[in-house]
């Protein structure tokens, strides 16, 4: 009996021990906590998962209005961003597309929602996730005045390099005067070898010492190069119209002259007729010296509202569109972009003049146009009074100063310049790349790259923008 008592009294005793002990208990608190945690970790997968879905869908808005806005899209804007969507598997959470557009404009607005069903919120009473999208885009095409400064100079003969712009400059007009643009671009092609062929029609605009008619190039003083505008109070001299470049082999020619002389080697301002500019620009051929602080001079004078009065004036006479009255614009409107393209494969050269003993009257004028100046000197004048026929108008570092000066004036105004350098040497980089508005504004290129070069220069006028 005693024992079983024992055992009794050591079982109870244990009984209460262990009803007693604490150690281990889950308390209803820790429970809870738990509970929480599992459920803040729950949230935060939900979230993460929405937010994945909603960046998806984000991007797909942001490249489908990209695409439907672009003004060579030739679909239906609303049926490019649903194809987006609908590539993109997403097409039951597009809510709406939205289409603005008129003659020089597109704008494409969309808006999607993205709905996730939760996994750990339903325990909460949130059965689903929304994330609602939108993205807008647009492409513009304001009122653009270009001019485009080609080298056309005796270098160009070499290495197919003429045909290459030719290629070129046709790819440009092309890319920039399309149905959309009618009215709103304009392009100014400036062609220059030694000199600049301003045109009969812009010449008779002028006031200048008019000597002849063979070509139509005149001398602009080198303090005009520190501004943009023409001064249009002056009387200019017309330059001379003679051939330096001989070749024995040759002759007697006189059909690469200091000044061009054919109709589409002069300057064919404001236009927006892809006919006319590529009927000019398909005949170029390689011509004398190079002098491309003439040629930007000119045309930076055709972006600038000093030459309104010409323009007026030829628009008055059906050389240029009524559309283009007004122009060029003042610097100050807004809606207007000016911007050069300024192209050369050299460098500026030294170039010459006859003394005026030898070219001061019209037997004179008439004398060196049917005469090449070497080949009349060696065949008719000693050798030791060769000198004394002609003199250094510019060398080429005048050249460079000159160029520095009119490009640092056109940008001052806010002309946009870009340079091309085709095939060019170290130097003839450097003084391009100074001209440009930016060293991004500047392409160096060789062979079919100058066509790349145009072409993407194109495609920064007409700029594609995320607005939203």
């Amino acid at each position: 009996m005693k024992t079983n008592r024992t055992m009794t009294r050591t079982m109870f005793g244990a009984a209460d021990r262990f009803a007693r002990d604490e150690s281990g208990v889950a308390t209803i608190f820790a429970c809870f906590m738990i509970m929480m945690m599992v459920l803040v970790g729950g949230i935060g997968v939900d979230l993460m998962h929405a937010e994945m879905e909603r960046t998806r869908l984000q991007n797909t808005l942001d490249r489908a209005v990209l695409a439907a806005a672009d003004l060579d899209q030739s679909l239906k804007p609303s049926d490019v961003v649903t194809d987006y969507f609908e590539k993109s598997g997403m097409e039951d959470n597009l809510i709406s597309v939205t289409v603005s557009q008129g003659l020089n404009y597109r704008t494409v607005t969309a808006a999607a929602e993205a709905v996730t069903e939760t996994q750990f919120m339903h325990l909460m009473g949130v059965e689903e996730l929304s994330a609602p999208g939108r993205s807008a885009a647009e492409e513009r095409i304001s009122k653009v005045e270009v001019s485009l400064v080609v080298d056309v100079s005796g270098s160009m003969e070499w290495n197919s390099k003429m045909t290459n712009l030719i290629d070129a400059a046709n790819t440009f007009t092309t890319s920039l005067l399309k149905p959309e643009s009618a009215d709103l671009i304009s392009i100014s092609l400036v062609p220059y070898s030694e000199h600049v062929n301003i045109s009969p029609a812009i010449f008779n605009l002028l006031n200048t010492n008019h000597r002849h008619d063979f070509s139509h190039c005149v001398e602009i003083p080198d303090y005009e190069f520190d501004n943009a505008e023409l001064d249009t109070s002056l009387t200019y001299d017309q330059a001379q119209h003679y051939q330096w470049n001989y070749s024995s082999s040759d002759g007697n020619v006189v059909d690469d002259t200091v000044c061009p002389h054919e109709d589409y080697e002069s300057i064919l301002p404001l236009s927006q007729s892809l006919s006319d500019l590529q009927g000019n620009i398909n005949q170029f051929t390689p011509r004398a010296g190079t002098s491309i602080f003439m040629a930007v001079k000119w045309g930076a004078a055709l972006l600038d509202p000093s030459t309104r009065g010409i323009v007026t004036s030829l628009i008055g006479s059906g050389q240029i569109d009524n559309a283009f009255s007004g122009r060029p614009a003042d610097y100050s409107d807004d809606e207007t972009l000016k911007t050069m393209i300024v192209m050369t494969d050299g460098k500026n050269d030294r170039s010459n003049r006859i003394v005026s003993a030898a070219y001061g009257n019209n037997s004179h004028y008439v004398h060196w146009s049917n005469y090449n100046f070497w080949w009349y000197l060696n065949k008719y004048v000693s050798s030791k009074y060769h000198k004394n026929y002609y003199f250094q108008k510019y060398d080429a570092d005048k050249g460079d100063e000159l160029t520095e000066a009119i490009c640092t004036a056109a940008k001052d105004k806010g002309i946009i310049i870009w340079g091309v350098g085709f095939e060019v040497d170290s130097h003839g980089e450097s003084v391009l790349k100074a001209c440009a508005s930016s060293p991004s504004h500047y392409f160096g290129v060789e062979g079919v790259e100058i066509s790349e070069a145009f072409s993407a220069i194109a495609s920064q006028i007409n700029q594609l923008r995320l607005t939203q």
